[in-house]
C-alpha cells in the first residue's frame, strides 16, 4: 500500500511540474502527453523497485527520450534506474545523467 501512495503521489507530482504549456522543441499537445505519461511510468517503477531511490531521481522525457539525473549510491543502483526506464513502453532512448555518491557516514 505505501508503494502504491508514494508511486501515486509522484505521478500526481511529475504531471503537476510538467505544467500546462507545449515546451520548444515538441511538436504537439499529443506528443507532450505521451512524454508526460512516459515519465509518470518511469517514476512509479521506480517507486515500486527496492533497489531504486526514485526520490533522488529524476526524470524528463521529450519526444520519447527519458533523461535520468540526480543521485545513486552505487553503480547497480544507477544501472537499474536506467534499466527500468528502457523498459517503459513508448521510450526511445534512456539518457543515464545520474551520479554515484556514495551515502554519508
Amino acid at each position: 500500500m505505501k508503494k502504491v501512495l508514494v508511486a501515486s503521489m509522484m505521478a500526481l507530482a511529475a504531471l503537476s511540474m510538467q505544467g500546462c504549456a507545449v515546451t520548444s522543441g515538441q511538436s504537439s499537445v499529443g506528443e507532450y502527453v505521451d512524454d508526460a505519461t512516459i515519465t509518470t511510468r518511469v517514476k512509479a517503477r521506480m517507486a515500486e523497485d527496492p533497489t531504486v531511490a526514485a526520490m533522488r531521481i529524476n526524470v524528463e522525457t521529450l519526444k520519447g527520450t527519458v533523461q535520468l539525473s540526480g543521485f545513486a549510491t552505487s553503480q547497480t543502483e544507477k544501472d537499474r534506474a536506467a534499466d527500468i526506464a528502457s523498459k517503459v513502453p513508448d521510450v526511445k532512448s534512456v539518457r543515464n545523467n545520474i551520479v554515484i555518491r556514495p551515502p554519508e557516514k
